[in-house]
């Protein structure tokens, strides 16, 4: 087992574990001022070496954006924004000793790269995000992909190309050609962008060659248990992106509660079956199963760390939890905040105050979730969605606001001057590109 040695015991050492939008937004911050001042080490943890935006997922399983394009080097940016960025998959957490264990590095072929590691920490940041939650749904491990992670949208692009290909090469054989049977669980935010994503890639597969597959032979079939889609938004924008979805010829299917998968269907309540080959699981999210009651910290029943308003573990002030892996209840509110973008930058602004604050023997504060509203994407020419107090918006505004909300984050690591210099090369690169992902 190898431990860092080369620490300087003179800083209070920060080490964030999880990369994804509220942990490394938090490591930049921290990085741009803790860590450039030398007032503290800041220390970030993932298990891979880009990042990539996870609300752009469904875009990247579609092959209407190429991962490669707009990933971020967590190495590169480290070294531009004064913090350390460790290689490395969470294993355990030595409250006793406070240092985290990272398991045995291992490259692609199963070859070890490093062995089991261990990081002291003076304070610890939890965001590792969340999962898919499969319910223990028969056959949905099995069967389904599910969309946690680049490599698994990628998964999903390159099956889905696949697919197509096979129906192309099937048609100009003179072969039986079958219709292209999609189904996606869920139909939740990331369900209902898939569908109208992947819709759209189907009118976009016809200009590059495959025209000889109609768009309408792509059945995409969206599974919904609650009585409409988007429980979580308002019944006005629910309807909406209904009426849109069903506009463009994908099958909305609620009330619909899913009893177990094989490779053919998916199979319903009432023996409904639903025709897939290719199926996506969307219906829910949980923290990593290793974080149930990890080193003795309290969880919930969807292995989330319990938080205080501070954001600190209610077993150990020197832990802190923000994003999916955090559960967080306002007082006098029954639900925790919801497991969205927004909340894990609300969290990091709030920490980067609260762990200067804390250097400097300073109250932490409490955190105060302010909701803004939540936009849908249903592909590049609309959105629909909320705003502030329930105000409804949709169409093409909806659409500048949905995409504003990548560059705002954007904003967060780069700053202003080389997001606008990203938003410039975006543009040329659509001009002069294909609009699809064909390999």
């Amino acid at each position: 087992m190898m431990t860092t040695s080369n620490r300087d015991l003179k800083l209070h050492r920060i080490v964030i574990v999880g990369g994804g939008a509220g942990g490394l937004e938090l490591a930049t911050r921290l990085g741009n001022t803790l860590g450039k001042r030398r007032k503290a080490e800041i220390i970030l943890v993932d298990a891979a070496l880009t990042h990539i935006w996870k609300p752009l997922l469904h875009e990247v399983a579609a092959g209407t954006l190429n991962s490669y394009e707009d990933e971020l080097n967590y190495f590169a940016h480290a070294n531009q924004h004064h913090f350390e960025f460790f290689l490395g998959r969470l294993k355990d957490i030595d409250r006793q000793t406070q240092e985290i264990v990272l398991d045995v590095l291992r490259d692609e072929e199963g070859k070890d790269i490093a062995p089991e590691r261990r990081i002291g920490y003076d304070t610890l940041v939890m965001a590792i995000g969340s999962t898919s939650n499969d319910f223990g749904t028969s056959g949905a491990k099995e069967h389904c992909i599910f969309l946690d992670s680049r490599p698994q949208a990628d998964r999903f692009q390159r099956e889905f190309l696949s697919m197509y290909l096979e129906a192309q090469a099937n048609h100009l054989m003179h072969r039986h050609q079958n219709d292209l049977n999609i189904a996606i669980i869920g139909a939740g935010a990331t369900g209902v962008e898939l569908a109208a994503e992947l819709h759209h890639a189907a009118n976009e597969f016809s200009k590059y060659g495959l025209n000889s597959i109609d768009p309408k032979d792509v059945n995409i079939s969206l599974i919904e248990a609650a009585p409409r889609i988007l429980p979580a938004l308002n019944e006005r924008v629910s309807e909406r992106a209904q009426k849109e979805l069903e506009d463009i010829g994908v099958k909305v299917l609620t009330n619909c509660r899913v009893t177990h998968i094989d490779a053919d269907k998916v199979w319903c309540e009432g023996d409904l079956q639903v025709s897939a080959t290719l199926k996506v699981w969307s219906a829910g999210i949980k923290a990593p199963d290793f974080l149930k009651d990890i080193a003795g910290l309290e969880t919930n029943r969807i292995n989330q760390l319990v938080v205080r308003p501070s954001l600190q573990t209610t077993r150990d002030e020197n832990i802190f939890a923000m994003g999916d892996c955090a559960c967080y209840i306002p007082e006098g509110q029954e639900r925790p905040v919801p497991p969205r973008a927004q909340v894990a930058n609300q969290e990091a602004i709030f920490l980067a105050k609260a762990l200067e604050n804390r250097l400097n023997q300073k109250p932490l504060g409490q955190f105060q979730f302010k909701d803004k509203g939540s936009l849908i994407s249903l592909s590049e020419h609309s959105s629909v969605g909320s705003i502030f107090n329930n105000i409804n918006v949709e169409g093409f505004m909806a659409r500048m606001m949905y995409v504003s909300l990548y560059r705002f984050h954007q904003v967060a690591l780069h700053g202003v001057f080389k997001t606008t210099l990203m938003m410039m090369t975006d543009l040329l690169s659509k001009t002069a590109s294909p609009k699809l992902k064909m390999h």
